[in-house]
């Protein structure tokens, strides 16, 4: 297993619709071993291909139930239904979220409370989760990823401004640019 570079926005790959995985090989099941390191190593609650600059249809994902018990798993070529957002502005203390490929930073954003994601994983069986709270928002926020979509896309204009403000602070929005966890200084 290796730890992979987490590609930072501007980089194409995290802003184009994943590929359908066809056929799950030893190179794919290599590849979600990989992003569990690396979501390890972030560390991180989830981790989909196209941050580690590879465009399928692949998320990773790791939390604790209610019960404090290890919530953890892959999806491949998943499909999201979900209920509609409450109406009104996200709780900046409930519902704040990050990205590990706009690290260091958190914004709130206002997500669906229940949804249910199916799939399949790394043997090739069918998966189907239907979680609610923090789960459910891992699971929206994994899902953008494959559609081209960061969370920061999704933000208020205040809070996109402000993004953009640190972007061209810290040099982002450009082709090419990642970190490497352990070895890159950056608080993700």
């Amino acid at each position: 297993m290796a730890i992979l570079p987490i590609r930072i926005m501007g980089d194409p790959v995290l802003h184009a619709p994943a590929s359908t995985v066809d056929e799950i090989s030893d190179e794919i099941r290599q590849l979600v071993a990989d992003m569990y390191e690396t979501m390890d190593a972030a560390p991180g609650v989830g981790l989909a291909a196209p941050q580690v600059g590879v465009g399928l249809r692949i998320y990773v994902y790791t939390y604790q139930d209610d019960d404090g018990a290890p919530w953890r798993g892959e999806i491949i070529n998943p499909v999201l239904w979900m209920k509609p957002a409450e109406p009104g502005s996200p709780d900046p203390d409930d519902e704040s979220e990050g990205c590990l490929s706009f690290p260091g930073e958190r914004f709130p954003l206002r997500r669906s409370d229940e949804v249910l994601v199916t799939g399949i994983d790394v043997e090739g069986k069918p998966v189907r989760i239907q979680v609610d709270g923090w789960r459910a928002r891992i699971m929206q926020h994994e899902f953008d990823h494959l559609d081209g979509i960061l969370y920061i896309d999704r933000l208020g204009d205040s809070d996109w401004k402000t993004t953009q403000k640190i972007a061209r602070k810290r040099g982002w929005g450009k082709p090419g640019q990642a970190w490497t966890p352990g070895v890159d200084d950056i608080d993700a």
